[in-house]
């Protein structure tokens, strides 16, 4: 059974920015058991608004008769600083004023994420991650913890992400932040700002996720028709759907998380930062990804010593790397017995 989980850190914890949060909390799941010697520890870091259990959003790869299956692994994960799942967010009370952060709550960056991971990791006396897995936002969340501790991470996988966001990725999240502070309850200090912002703001963004072709193919429209498209139905589907479920001040400071992720800043670019990297490492892109182009992943295994690409081919755009199970479990299958 998966198992939920909050870990408390009761000091400052100073961010890349210079500001700080007098505590932090980290809500996370574990699946499976410890073997004595922790050595079967899977770290799993989650998508932009992914919650702390990976077997309701990667169950072809996570459960039993699965790859990773927690009969053999203790699996974990742990949901984001500034996201809705738990850890300390905008919506959580500020122990300093008695009230909730909401616009007061500090930018967070892909690096600070990362650091307050290795404060979990650190509190279970882990030290060692035998696979460290990671799928666009998780997967910048990976690469960088596998800059930041080569010697603790000894194989990860990489899913549709990058080492640097693109120009391309920050003009879509900028958009969609344009669309949440076009709505006029997003001044106001609430927990249900900016909702109907985000609703739109969450259209936009599966434009990115998916394609032209997906759209053509999913979202047929009907011959003769005028009005009333099942394409315009998803899209005010999807958003309904993150309304019950997020919150505007999450999807803003995850957005920015994303725009921030650079593991080259302060370390002398990109390449010199990767060849640092000691995991054994595989990387996953997907052919039809326009958000993230397979040029992306195919630079992290350019730079990464001993790296290995396998480019899967879907018409599921970004989303790919969560629809396609069969595909992902034949390509680590498949490396496991190169290594």
């Amino acid at each position: 059974m998966v198992k939920n989980h909050l870990f408390k850190f009761e000091a400052p914890f100073h961010l890349e920015s210079g500001e700080w949060l007098p505590e932090v909390e980290l809500a996370y799941t574990t699946y499976g058991e410890l073997n004595e010697d922790k050595s079967n520890v899977v770290w799993v870091c989650h998508a932009f608004t992914g919650n702390a259990n990976p077997s309701d959003w990667w169950s072809g790869l996570i459960g039993e008769k699965r790859l990773f299956n927690p009969k053999d692994y203790f699996v974990i994960c742990v949901n984001v600083l500034g996201s809705h799942y738990g850890s300390t967010n905008a919506l959580s009370v500020n122990p300093l004023s008695g009230q909730q952060f909401f616009h007061d709550f500090p930018f967070i960056s892909i690096r600070d994420v990362v650091n307050s991971l290795i404060l979990l990791r650190k509190h279970l006396e882990i030290n060692s991650i035998a696979y460290l897995l990671g799928g666009s936002l998780g997967g910048q969340q990976a690469l960088e913890w596998s800059v930041i501790e080569p010697e603790v991470i000894q194989k990860q996988i990489l899913f549709s992400t990058n080492a640097l966001h693109s120009p391309w990725g920050i003009a879509f999240n900028e958009s969609q932040r344009m669309a949440i502070s076009n709505d006029p309850t997003w001044e106001s200090s609430t927990p249900d700002a900016g909702m109907e912002g985000m609703k739109v703001a969450r259209a936009i963004a599966l434009l990115s996720y998916r394609n032209y072709e997906t759209y053509n193919r999913t979202q047929s429209r009907d011959a003769g028709q005028v009005d009333f498209f099942r394409a315009n139905t998803y899209q005010n589907y999807q958003g309904e759907k993150l309304l019950k479920r997020f919150n505007a001040y999450s999807y803003w400071t995850l957005s920015k998380m994303f725009d921030s992720h650079d593991v080259g800043r302060n370390r002398g670019g990109v390449q010199k930062a990767l060849e640092t990297v000691l995991a054994k490492t595989l990387v996953i892109g997907i052919t039809s990804d326009i958000l993230f182009p397979p040029v992306e992943q195919e630079k992290i295994a350019q730079y990464i010593p001993r790296a290995k690409y396998v480019e899967i081919d879907s018409t599921y755009g970004h989303d790919g790397f969560l629809i396609e199970f069969e595909a992902m479990t034949n390509a680590i299958v498949d490396w496991e017995k190169d290594i």
